[in-house]
């Protein structure tokens, strides 16, 4: 580690001990964000990326996802979990969207529960497709946080002006999972499958 600069006067010595605090204040900053604050950031609103219409989604054929590839699991899977696995294979009607690669296919690893096997997924996007509920809140569970420095004079020296401390200013969905209905019944989770 650097030793501390010897000031040769007492107006450097109190512009060294303000550098000193802002920097305290800034580490003390990035300490506090935790991922309890930052998931309090708002989500960004999107408007959908593909747009069919209600029409063209009851006159699609249905497609049904299999896993493309599954690793089984050596673990036993836990009968205390067999309700809740339940009512997360049962297959929902939803449209992916891929908001970072527009048009690209979703391609993920999916494993619900210990001692089930891993399964990867290739998921088209655009289009209304029946998967299991896991997977469709598996992809709506790709989202990471936009961290930006908010635009405020923290401090004015005779060296400048300091700007700004860090904050999680929203929430942006990655990938997505729209719910779409046919006349086939959907049962709606919590995540809105």
């Amino acid at each position: 580690m650097v030793e501390k600069p010897k000031p040769t006067s007492s107006l450097a010595e109190k512009e060294l001990q303000k550098a000193d605090e802002q920097f305290k204040a800034f580490d003390d900053n990035i300490q506090q964000l935790t991922m309890d604050r930052m998931n309090q950031s708002p989500k960004l609103e999107q408007e959908p990326i593909h747009k069919i219409s209600q029409a063209s989604i009851a006159d699609s054929k249905d497609l049904y996802l299999k896993p493309y590839r599954t690793i089984a699991s050596r673990e036993k899977f836990n009968e205390d979990y067999r309700k809740q696995y339940e009512f997360a294979k049962e297959y929902v009607y939803f449209i992916a969207e891929h908001r970072e690669i527009i048009g690209e296919d979703i391609d993920l690893w999916v494993k619900p529960f210990p001692g089930l096997p891993a399964e990867e997924w290739k998921i088209p996007v655009g289009k209304p497709v029946w998967a299991p509920r896991y997977v469709a809140e598996r992809i709506k569970g790709c989202s990471y946080h936009r961290m930006t420095m908010q635009n405020t004079v923290t401090d004015s020296t005779g060296m400048g002006q300091f700007y700004g401390t860090l904050a999680a200013d929203t929430i942006i969905q990655r990938l997505d999972a729209l719910p779409a209905s046919k006349t086939k019944s959907i049962f709606m989770g919590a995540s809105g499958f």
